[in-house]
């Protein structure tokens, strides 16, 4: 693999492959990112909805991994957008993106935790005060780096009309059926970093039977999945493949390659003439003000 990592707006390094742990259930999430740490690797994706941070956190802090070795992200979720370094708090003693663009009212309770109603948003609030409640954080050291996620560019523009920090990364959905290549364009323009959520589609993905992609797998001797992953990091994106089968943790990590010209003419083609989303819940089209169909720019 030619790109084993991406030098972000803050002169950080994210690794080019991470680890992601959503829908990693309880007992399974931390012998995932076990598995991951075997396997070599240093970035993991977490987030406080995932409902496994105090499970992925007890890994953290048996493994003999130095924590300057490797990079985490965890999320802010809608609910918790007025109340930030609390929320950050948590997440650190349970192990700052901002997960979804919209602010929801607190949840009343731990039990009804990211089950707030979704049609139901917080008035006299948006994502602009919440950057600037985050900015605030990396002057107390907590972070060293923060970022969005799930942004169009919409509502990227309207948060760099009154940001201080430009964020150092856009977390988004990204795979071959959904290349963002508008959104790519701006981040790329602001010195926004992408990171790809769902790379290779999730659960409910065909992007493995695609007859393209299994033709250079073929070729190449490697998984589908290697394909996808190595497409996504020579276009410029960190990628953040989950498992929780130890065998394909492995391969995530260690069977990616630089394609050729015509294979990236392959790939880049697949979207064309329609692409298609795998992993947007309902709710988005209509809080995050983005165009309708697949394109999230």
């Amino acid at each position: 693999m030619a790109t084993d990592s991406f030098i972000l707006n803050t002169g950080a390094r994210i690794p080019a492959v991470g680890f992601g742990t959503w829908k990693a259930g309880p007992g399974e999430a931390a012998a995932a990112v076990q598995a991951a740490f075997d396997a070599g690797y240093r970035h993991f994706d977490c987030a406080p909805l995932y409902g496994n941070e105090a499970e992925i956190g007890q890994v953290f802090k048996n493994t003999k991994v130095p924590r300057e070795g490797y990079f985490v992200t965890t999320k802010l979720w809608s609910s918790d957008h007025r109340r930030v370094e609390f929320a950050l708090d948590k997440s650190l003693r349970d192990l700052n993106l901002m997960h979804w663009p919209v602010t929801l009212d607190p949840s009343p309770g731990d039990v009804n935790y990211g089950k707030e109603d979704r049609t139901v948003h917080a008035t006299g609030w948006d994502f602009r005060d919440t950057w600037r409640e985050m900015e605030k954080l990396l002057d107390t050291g907590k972070v060293k780096t923060i970022g969005v996620a799930n942004f169009s560019t919409v509502n990227l523009r309207k948060l760099l009309e009154t940001s201080r920090i430009t964020p150092a990364v856009n977390q988004t959905e990204i795979q071959p059926l959904l290349p963002q290549e508008k959104l790519h364009a701006f981040c790329k323009e602001k010195g926004i970093h992408q990171t790809a959520f769902g790379p290779l589609g999730g659960s409910v993905s065909t992007l493995h039977q695609h007859p393209v992609i299994n033709a250079i797998a073929r070729k190449r001797g490697c998984e589908t999945g290697n394909v996808m992953l190595s497409w996504g990091i020579q276009k410029g994106w960190s990628v953040i493949p989950k498992s929780t089968n130890p065998v394909r943790i492995k391969k995530n990590l260690s069977q990616n390659f630089v394609l050729d010209e015509q294979e990236m003419k392959d790939m880049d083609g697949l979207a064309k003439p329609k692409g298609k989303r795998f992993n947007r819940p309902n709710w988005g089209t209509v809080i995050f003000h983005d165009d309708v169909d697949v394109d999230l720019e």
